[in-house]
């Protein structure tokens, strides 16, 4: 930290020309960031003891140091200062009212977009666990987040029900659904909503996320005709469960036990058998001791058992809990168990949310890195370790210049 007494000399530098974030600018440097708050009109007309581009990585830290107050976490962005020879001020960190306007400037917009611009799949053909047949294995899934319970956020996001007094939750909850890569856990896309948005409903705001290369997996309360052939349009391969009672006729069976299907969009098409999708079935049940009866029933575009068998499908179903272990990393030790996010209005609450995942996908690349210099499965680093030595990088990282240098 800057000494007391230090006095600032003439320069046109800014605190955003020195703050230091350790790992978070080698995965959103400056350059980007500033890029991204030109891009969503957020450029300061005049120079702020905040400018955007620190109030970006101050969101970042707030998800990064999740338990520490407002002023803390400025404070240990600031860290940097003190290796910038001709910063000779003790520069005041800001108080808890200054950074809450400079949030509300900055909007959650920003932090949408650096997220999205930057959360791509990052594994490689050397990455291991993450490929099926030179298809990349994905997963959907949906999860909820408290909120800070305020009158503007219940009227928002609301909140579920209870059993208890009132009938009502303790705290408001957003819905979130997220596209995740599973060998990496890097969630590349996510669907914000109320919390009686269903899952169903915003996870068609991912397709455009999914691609030819992906081979998609979700379970069973996602399957919907319409959603069905919209993912399968995008090119991807999907590998859906489905309820065991949904009604699907043997067209064809196959030589590796399954079976070729037809779903139709209406009861109508049903019964006139008109526009018809063709799609292939495997049922399977779980063997060994302590296994219940449950039939599986998995729903594929993979039609050709050559190319990818039942006993292939159906082992690779069980890679889609990987996504649960990527919301597990970010709800329990990103942002620490029972810890209700901060913001009390509900666009600040979008912007801590792109800022958890903006941390989390860091996080996430950081272990891959690792894992790759390694020849290392990524499941096999532990991400609680990467978080701390990321936090330890964070509170003690030289700053930077505006070039990146």
């Amino acid at each position: 930290m800057p000494r007391a007494g230090w006095v600032k000399p003439e320069t046109d530098q800014r605190l955003s020309d020195h703050i230091s974030i350790g790992v978070l600018t080698r995965v959103f440097p400056p350059e980007l960031v500033d890029r991204v708050i030109e891009e969503s009109g957020r450029t300061e007309k005049r120079h702020r003891l905040l400018p955007a581009r620190v109030v970006v990585y101050y969101v970042l830290g707030l998800a990064l140091f999740s338990q520490s107050s407002y002023e803390e976490v400025m404070r240990m962005l600031v860290e940097g200062l003190s290796w910038a020879g001709d910063w000779a001020h003790a520069w005041n960190v800001p108080t808890k009212a200054a950074l809450f306007k400079a949030r509300m400037r900055l909007g959650s917009t920003p932090l949408e977009v650096l997220f999205k611009e930057t959360a791509t799949p990052m594994a490689t053909k050397r990455t291991r666990g993450a490929w099926f047949k030179g298809r990349r294995l994905m997963a959907i899934d949906g999860t909820c987040l408290d909120v800070a319970d305020t009158v503007a956020n219940d009227a928002a996001f609301g909140r579920p029900g209870s059993k208890g007094p009132g009938g009502v939750g303790a705290f408001p909850q957003i819905r979130v659904v997220a596209l995740a890569e599973c060998a990496t856990h890097a969630i590349v896309d996510v669907a914000i909503g109320r919390y009686r948005d269903s899952e169903h409903r915003l996870v068609g705001n991912l397709v455009d996320s999914m691609g030819p290369d992906m081979l998609v997996l979700a379970d069973r309360g996602f399957f919907s005709f319409s959603l069905w052939t919209k993912a399968s349009a995008s090119g991807a391969d999907l590998l859906w469960r489905t309820k065991s009672s949904h009604s699907l006729p043997l067209r064809q069976r196959l030589s590796d036990g399954s079976f070729l299907s037809v779903i139709y969009p209406s009861l109508k098409d049903r019964r006139h058998d008109t526009n018809a999708v063709t799609l292939r079935v495997v049922e399977y049940a779980l063997g060994g001791e302590g296994a219940d009866d449950t039939t599986y029933r998995l729903l594929t575009t993979i039609l050709d058992p050559t190319v990818a068998s039942a006993a292939q499908l159906a082992g690779l179903y069980a890679e889609r809990w990987e996504i649960e272990s990527a919301f597990d990393e970010l709800k329990t030790h990103q942002r620490s168990a029972r810890v209700v996010l901060r913001s009390k209005m509900p666009e600040g609450v979008l912007q801590e949310v792109y800022g958890y995942f903006c941390v989390h996908y860091a996080i996430r690349w950081l272990m891959h890195s690792v894992a790759l210099g390694a020849d290392a499965d990524p499941d096999r680093i532990s991400f609680t370790r990467t978080l701390r030595v990321a936090r330890r990088t964070t509170a003690s990282h030289p700053g930077f210049s505006p070039s990146g240098t």
